[in-house]
C-alpha cells in the first residue's frame, strides 16, 4: 500500500478528532507525531513515550511533552487498501492515546484495542 505523508497525517488527525472531546480536553502535555518507522522495531505501529496521566504527581512539571508516534511505513505494510489504513490508524491512535491515560496493554487487548 502506498500513501502520501499528507494523506496519512490527515487520517491521524481524523482519528484524533473521533476521540470524545471530554477525553481530548483531558490530554495534557502530549504531542502526536507521524514518523516513517521505529528505528529498532520496524513492525511497531505506534508508541507512547512519557508519563501517563495516572502516574503524574504534584512534582510533575517542566518536562518535555509526552510523545505518541504513529509509524506510517509499518501501518501501510500491513494494509491492502485505504479502508484498511483508515481502520488501522484509528485503532493505533486510540491504543496510544489510551496509554497516555494509563491504560495498559492487557486491558487494551481485553477491550479489543490491541
Amino acid at each position: 500500500m502506498d500513501m502520501t505523508r499528507r494523506r496519512f497525517e490527515e487520517l491521524v488527525a481524523d482519528a484524533l478528532d473521533s476521540i470524545p472531546p471530554e477525553l481530548t480536553a483531558a490530554m495534557d502535555n502530549v504531542v502526536v507525531l507521524v514518523e516513517d518507522q521505529h528505528e529498532s522495531d520496524p513492525d511497531l505501529l505506534g508508541l507512547y513515550e512519557g508519563t501517563a496521566l495516572t502516574e503524574r504527581t504534584s512534582s510533575y512539571g517542566g518536562v518535555l511533552p509526552d510523545r505518541i508516534s504513529i509509524y506510517q511505513d509499518a501501518i501501510l505494510d500491513i494494509c491492502d487498501d485505504e479502508d484498511d489504513v483508515v481502520h488501522e490508524v484509528a485503532v493505533t491512535v486510540v491504543h496510544e492515546v489510551a496509554h497516555h491515560f494509563g491504560i495498559d496493554e492487557a486491558t487494551l487487548h481485553e477491550l479489543g484495542w490491541g
